[in-house]
Formats: C-alpha cells, structure tokens, sequence
C-alpha cells in the first residue's frame, strides 16, 4: 500500500513534462523560429567574403597581369571556352574594355568545389577602389564594383631636421601630405630652402581600402612656421571654388597672365608629336608658340627669379623663370633680353623679360612659351587657378566663422604655435 503514492507521484511528474514537451514546446513557434535565425546568423558570421561573393563554395585562385597577357591567357587554362571568351569581348567596353586590360593588376578566379570545377566569377581590379565581375552562371554578364572607402580625418604636427617630406617618413605619416602642402603653401614658401627648425601642423583626410592608404583627400587647415613668420591656409568656397586663405582673408595664390604676350596669336599649341618646321621630323612640341612681330616685349606671368639666360642651338635666346618650389616657365627665340634681366635677377608679374624674335631653329618672328609643374612640361593653356581675389566682404563674416573655427582646431594639436 506504501508504494500507490509513489506511483502516482512519479504518474504526475511524467505527465506534467510530457505536458510540457507537446504544449509548452511546441505553443510557441516564435521560439523555433527565433533558433532557427539565430543559427543562420552564426552561419552567416562564419562565412568569409572577398568583393561581396561568399568563400563557401569556390576554390580562389589570385594573380597579377603579366606584360602583354591578355584575358584569354588567363581564362583558356581554367576551361573557359572560345565562346565564353567571345560573350566577354562583347561586354559593355564602359564597364570592363577586355582589350586594355593592364599588366601589373590584380585580378581573382573562382572556380566552384565540384567535379567539373568551372569557373564561376571573373574578378579584375581596374585600380585600387574599382573593379568588374564577370559572372559565368547562366548567361555572361558584367557588374562595375567598388570596394568601401574609409575616410579618416588625421591630426599631425613636426618639426624639420632635413627635407619635409623626409620628416613625414620619421613621423609615420603618408609622405604625399608634403606635395599637398607644397601645392597650398606654393606662393609663400620655398620647400627647397626649407630650415631644420621649421615648424608645421596640419588637419587633413586620407582615404583608405583593404587598410591601405590611397592618398590624401582633403586639407582641413594648415599652419607652417618658416624663416620666423608664421603661414596659415584655411579652405573657403568663393565663386563656387573651394581654396586656401590666410588669417587676413587674402588669397594664398597670385594668378597668371594669361600669356606672355599682350598683342598675338597662337600658330602652334601643346603636342606630343608634330612635325617640326625646320626638321621635318616629328617630335614633342611641350610649349605653346605665339606669332608677333619681331620687338614685342615679352612679359614674365608671375613673380620669380631668373635661373637661366642663355642661347642654345634650337631655343636661340631663352630666359627661364622659378616662379617657386612648383613652378617654372621658359620664354624662347627671343631677339634680346630685357634690361637688367641676368640669372638671379628677381622680376615681377608683367615685367619685360625679352622681346620677340626669330633666333635658333626658327622660320619666323615668334615667342615658343613653355610651361613646368614640378620639372613636368604641362600645356599653358590648360592650367587652372583658384581665384586670386580676397575674401568677398558680403563673406566675410562667414570667412571668419570657419577661420576661427580651423586656428583653434590648429592650435589644440600637441605643439608650439607661434
């Protein structure tokens, strides 16, 4: 008689998680549910991507184009057919030109975990952020891509012991900030005469993909202490161009003349290949010619200091000028040099540096104007300058709100600001 309460006791206990286990389990359905996504998610977690196309089932076969490889050489080896290379030859040229694919890019096969092992996708980087996918599954198609671009705004301050952009390598910093700075900074500083105790500090962006730098994006602010005066470069939109001021509102840029030349025309402009008038041979014409008549003065575009007047066989008379650490321009076949014009002398914008003439390897009364960026010919007719003109009083108040704003920003960063 003792053991009928324990049986019915244990009766009780099954019946209740049996109960449990059908009504309790199953009454709610939100609770597989919610398992079931949560598994998916952990998949999810645990599959690797690369240019968005999941790692599960491909095999990845990476490369680099070789010097005169083209698309077929890479293709062919992994079972892609004469046809399938012909569907490609047929894609937009806009998205990937399959004949100007380029040697030294990265490109990546996925070739599927199966038997037959074809190739799925075809990835090719076209450069650092952008890329195709030539899909293989079903019909050949194309897709243009890019891969995320992280923008970071970096805080950096120095002092030089040696060259600028030396003093970036020390710091850890991209050396390509020193060329932005040179280019901002061009009118007020001589980056070549630079002196170890100089000073800068600067708020800038730089863009990054697959954690690698791919440069420099904008400049912030900048300040640059040199030969004991203190240069500052604050960025302000004016007439719808975004430029660099200083404390006072004024242009950190001098403008250009337009041309050396006040009263001619152009008989031969900027060229790779043109058949020279004396030579007959085609070569680089990396200058812009103007016919005047012979006398002519001819006027420097910009503040400088001569560094060359001299004659040469092709050039005849010719006067170069450093504008400064960035530019330089070279003024040939003139008749004579302008009074006082000797290598040093400083000459301001408009200056007569020589006059028109017909000397060298010339047929006629012409000025050939050459145009140099960083010791690179450049077409004279093609160089762009922000505008020259302070700060407009209707923005001024404006000016000042971000000036202010940049100068603080400035003087918070470790290091001594004049």
């Amino acid at each position: 008689m003792k053991k009928i309460p324990f049986i019915i006791g244990a009766a009780v206990v099954l019946i209740s998680v049996f109960a449990w286990l059908m009504f309790g389990w199953s009454s709610d359905p939100s609770t597989i549910e919610d398992m079931e996504i949560a598994d998916h998610e952990n998949m999810e977690k645990h599959i690797e991507y690369i240019y968005e196309i999941p790692l599960d089932s491909f095999e990845v076969i990476k490369g680099i184009v070789g010097r005169n490889q083209m698309l077929g050489n890479i293709l062919t080896p992994h079972g892609v057919t004469n046809r399938q290379l012909y569907d490609i030859s047929n894609l937009p040229s806009e998205t990937l030109n399959v004949r100007r694919i380029k040697a030294g890019n990265k490109y990546a096969l996925f070739i599927e975990k199966d038997s037959l092992q074809n190739v799925a996708y075809f990835v090719y980087e076209k450069d650092l952020v952008n890329y195709a996918v030539i899909h293989f599954e079903d019909s050949i198609h194309v897709e243009q891509k890019a891969k995320p671009v992280i923008v970071r705004t970096e805080e950096v301050s120095g002092e030089i012991h040696s060259s600028l952009w030396e003093s970036f390598m020390d710091i850890n910093v991209n050396p390509f900030l020193a060329v932005e700075l040179s280019e901002i900074f061009a009118w007020s500083i001589d980056f070549f005469g630079v002196q170890e105790g100089d000073r800068f500090k600067v708020i800038y962006d730089e863009s990054y993909v697959d954690s690698n730098s791919i440069g420099i994006s904008t400049i912030h602010a900048a300040w640059f202490f040199h030969s004991g005066h203190e240069f500052w470069a604050i960025p302000f939109v004016q007439d719808s161009v975004r430029s660099y001021f200083d404390e006072e509102g004024n242009s950190l840029r001098k403008a250009f003349l337009k041309a050396p030349l006040r009263f001619s025309r152009i008989s031969s402009g900027f060229s790779n290949s043109r058949m020279h008038p004396i030579l007959k041979i085609r070569r680089p014409h990396h200058g812009v010619d103007y016919v005047a008549p012979l006398g002519t003065p001819v006027h420097a575009i910009g503040d400088g200091q001569v560094f060359a007047r001299a004659y040469q066989r092709g050039g005849g008379n010719y006067v170069k000028i450093k504008h400064n650490s960035v530019y330089s321009t070279t003024y040939m076949h003139l008749s004579r040099f302008g009074k006082g014009i000797a290598v040093g002398t400083y000459v301001k914008q408009g200056d007569i540096i020589g006059y028109v003439g017909s000397t060298g390897l010339s047929t006629g009364a012409h000025l050939d104007f050459r145009f140099y960026k960083n010791g690179q010919a450049i077409n004279p007719l093609k160089v762009k300058a922000p505008p020259v003109e302070p700060v407009h009083d209707t923005l001024r108040v404006d000016y000042e709100l971000v000036m202010n704003s940049m100068m603080n920003a400035l003087k918070k960063i470790p290091g001594i600001v004049e």
